[in-house]
């Protein structure tokens, strides 16, 4: 089925074709592991996570996914700096050398990050490589020695800068944001990593080496420039080594395309000579209870804080992929209780493909329905109208009302879907051990009812219901469920 994508490089919605016969390459920006990932950072992920198993699962292709670790740039180095009020006790007892308690500290946040995304059924198998920064020195090295070479840098400062308006002069910049170009002061610079819109400067590829922090040793045009990348060049540099240039496709938040990806594009057309990718694919941001999410709001959450609060995170995963990742998405409590009962709902409609089919069943056209829904994620990723035509079918289509045949063929697609949904289980109803209290006010309720003393025996349906159980009546019996 052919795919097709918003490209922010376009600004439109394109035909996806992969540069390579059969094989997507994919690069999404990873975290920078200096605290817990919050759920917006988590939303740009699980957006990832849907494009790559689309690709697999409606567009037939192998997907080569890339994300990478960021282990080095200014937060992690204030993380781990003596003193840190970020410094945990797990992380063991702060050394004399910055590098190993960098190493140190970013580990203790990787692994935390890692299963995060394993909660969420981000598949780490699904990822052909998850690169540190710190493995790639040399490489990055390597490529600001290529753009100054080229003359679209400059040492100043013991530090290494990209120059904008050497690039201005030869190429286009602002390709992914509409950038005022105008801002442009020849030689002003900038060191941070992070950096507003309206700072259109010179920014540095290497930064000089300072006090107390780690550094490597590098040997520019015959100088000595003990340092550390600037954060764009990271991921410049592992795009080129990990997936070759150009790759297919980009993913990121939409906060990332200025100044992280434009200065990406420069950085690999500076150095390598061609453009680094041909999609650019951004999800926009997540609010909280319609607000922006701060701490100074009090709404600030990350997976965790979720979880102590008894969330499932599936059920976080299922209501973040049932909006457009090209749409704000809203991040209410409500919104994850009707995310929770509605996957409820198609679990039990799974449950019941399993139970024996009437003879008289009916047939439906599975093929026609899987068509229209894969169409739709097959269009942009477009979740909210997929999942529409999903209700819609299993509201028209009650599973007990089908055939033997049609069970199977709607189970065999519903197992599809879930190969990129990822929230059910696709299996007959696990057999539950009820507790034998329960089991015993059960049983003293339906001899109630054979003696049709109902208002007592709806009093300890309703004591069953508080225990967490609910009773559903058949014919010449009953059956306990849980709630």
């Amino acid at each position: 089925m052919q795919i097709e994508l918003f490209n922010t490089l376009t600004r439109r919605i394109d035909p996806f074709e992969p540069l390579r016969d059969g094989e997507v390459r994919m690069y999404t920006c990873g975290p920078t592991v200096y605290d817990y990932a919050h759920i917006g950072n988590m939303r740009a992920f699980l957006c990832a996570d849907l494009l790559q198993r689309v690709l697999r699962v409606v567009g037939g292709y192998e997907v080569r996914w890339v994300m990478n670790i960021t282990d080095i740039d200014d937060k992690t180095i204030r993380g781990s700096a003596p003193g840190s009020p970020l410094w945990r006790p797990e992380m063991g007892e702060q050394t004399d050398d910055p590098r190993e308690n960098l190493r140190r500290y970013t580990s203790f946040y990787e692994q935390a990050f890692l299963e995060d995304i394993e909660r969420l059924h981000i598949r780490r198998r699904d990822l052909s490589a998850m690169p540190r920064a710190t493995e790639y020195i040399p490489q990055m090295q390597d490529l600001v020695r290529r753009i100054v070479e080229r003359g679209f840098g400059y040492i100043a400062g013991n530090s290494v800068y990209f120059d904008l308006s050497a690039w201005q002069a030869v190429a286009p910049y602002g390709r992914l944001l509409p950038i005022d170009l105008a801002s442009i002061k020849p030689g002003a610079r900038i060191d941070a990593d992070q950096y507003e819109r309206q700072e259109v400067t010179d920014f540095v590829l290497w930064k000089a080496w300072k006090p107390g922090e780690p550094y490597w040793d590098f040997e520019l045009q015959g100088r000595q420039l003990p340092g550390r990348p600037g954060w764009h060049l990271e991921c410049s540099t592992m795009e080129h080594e990990l997936l070759g240039l150009p790759f297919d496709i980009h993913t990121g938040g939409i906060d990332l395309r200025f100044p992280h990806h434009e200065n990406e594009i420069a950085q690999s057309m500076a150095g390598y000579g061609v453009d680094p990718t041909r999609f650019w694919v951004h999800n926009e941001f997540l609010e909280v209870e319609g607000q922006k999410m701060s701490k100074s709001l009090g709404n600030f959450f990350t997976l965790r804080d979720l979880l102590k609060q008894g969330i499932d995170p599936l059920d976080i995963r299922f209501a973040m992929l049932g909006a457009h990742y090209r749409s704000p998405f809203n991040f209410t409590f409500a919104g994850i209780e009707a995310a929770r009962g509605a996957r409820k709902r198609v679990q039990e409609y799974i449950y019941a493909l399993h139970e024996p089919a009437p003879d008289d069943g009916i047939h439906v056209d599975v093929a026609a329905v899987r068509e229209r829904i894969f169409s739709h994620l097959a269009h942009d990723l477009h979740t909210p109208k997929a999942f529409a035509e999903f209700f819609s079918f299993l509201n028209a289509t009650p599973a007990t009302a089908l055939s033997a045949e049609s069970r199977r063929e709607v189970l065999h697609f519903i197992s599809e879907l879930n190969q990129i949904v990822d929230v059910w289980d696709i299996a007959p109803r696990p057999p539950e051990e009820i507790p034998e209290e329960i089991r015993r006010l059960a049983e003293q309720r339906w001899q109630l009812r054979l003696q049709r003393r109902y208002a007592e025996a709806d009093a300890l349906r309703y004591q069953i219901q508080q225990a967490g159980y609910t009773i559903k009546d058949l014919r010449d019996g009953y059956i306990i469920e849980r709630l």
